[in-house]
């Protein structure tokens, strides 16, 4: 029987302080194609499993159904959200991982990021574990003309796996896994969570608040550096999402400003100087294309309506055509 892992276990295993645990990740990094389970060692371990034994990860739902060496495409889309306006956004508020939910105003945003993604493929959806980043990612595949549902993988414990199963196989391809891994958190704020930034400011000095929020080396006060955030963020990235996308799976990453940062240093080769004046606004995703292991950056898509962004690669034009002709 598959271990139930405690929260207390996740919290010691996902410490992003402890060096050993750096590249931790929830998956391993081969292909979601078998069952995981965990052994109290902490380890992962991949087998496979009878009929009569429940799995872990329902394969049907799992990111990667292909072989480790079949391919669906020589080339992927990566599309990267950050989440909508969240309550504290909107009252100046350093919110960091606390988990606060979207404003009217930041569910309007992900409606409006699903309206310019609704014709390019996605296959697989990872967030971070903070609602924002998933109430964003679900708002956003509400506008998506592919009209698969997204479903919250859950694997916390053996009884959830058992209740989330889905029996219908037809219902299992309308759907998308969401994958939500805590390494896509925001920084952690520490001491500075829930406190007014302009206060704050005025408490501490403006130069002190601007060292804590833009500095890539300091940390606030008993919380993250970008650059530990980065160490994480990135960590997950290599071992979790880039297999995919090199099976050719088109993912969608709704996650936060900081931990999006940090993604993005890492496929625009951004020195940490250059990363601390990058600034992503709520609600607007970024596309790139990941063809011959590199990484291309294709901005923003402006929608829908617009050829230009269907003109960025043959097989997304071929992807917007197919859906064109199954929906008339």
């Amino acid at each position: 029987m598959a271990t139930v892992v405690s929260h207390h276990l996740i919290s010691s295993i996902a410490s992003p302080h402890s060096p050993s645990n750096s590249k931790a990740s929830l998956f391993p990094k081969e292909p979601f194609n078998l069952p995981i389970k965990f052994r109290q060692n902490r380890c992962f371990k991949i087998e496979a499993t009878t009929a009569s034994q429940t799995p872990v990860l329902d394969p049907l739902l799992s990111p990667s159904k292909t072989t480790p060496h079949k391919k669906k495409s020589n080339e992927a889309s990566l599309i990267l959200i950050r989440h909508g306006e969240s309550l504290w956004n909107e009252k100046n508020l350093f919110t960091g991982c606390v988990d606060v939910p979207l404003t009217e105003k930041g569910v309007a945003e992900a409606i409006q990021a699903g309206k310019r993604i609704s014709t390019i493929p996605v296959d697989l959806i990872f967030t971070s574990s903070l609602i924002r980043a998933q109430m964003t990612a679900m708002l956003a595949m509400t506008q998506h003309r592919c009209k698969k549902v997204p479903i919250i993988l859950h694997d916390e414990s053996e009884k959830a796996q058992t209740w989330s199963h889905v029996f219908s196989e037809e219902t299992r391809k309308q759907s998308i896994p969401v994958v939500a891994a805590w390494q896509l958190n925001e920084r952690m704020y520490g001491e500075l969570q829930g406190l007014n930034k302009e206060e704050t400011a005025e408490r501490y000095g403006t130069q002190q608040v601007h060292e804590w929020r833009r500095s890539y080396h300091i940390p606030p006060p008993k919380g993250e550096s970008l650059e530990m955030c980065a160490e994480r963020a990135v960590a997950y990235f290599e071992d979790n999402i880039q297999p995919e996308l090199a099976l050719g799976n088109n993912v969608l990453i709704a996650a936060h400003g900081n931990s999006l940062r940090s993604i993005i240093m890492y496929l625009d080769k951004l020195t940490s100087q250059e990363v601390t004046s990058l600034e992503l606004s709520t609600g607007l995703p970024l596309l790139y294309i990941f063809k011959d292991r590199k990484f291309m950056r294709r901005g923003s898509p402006v929608g829908p309506t617009e050829a230009g962004v269907y003109a960025y690669t043959k097989r997304l034009a071929q992807y917007r055509q197919k859906l064109d002709e199954s929906l008339n």
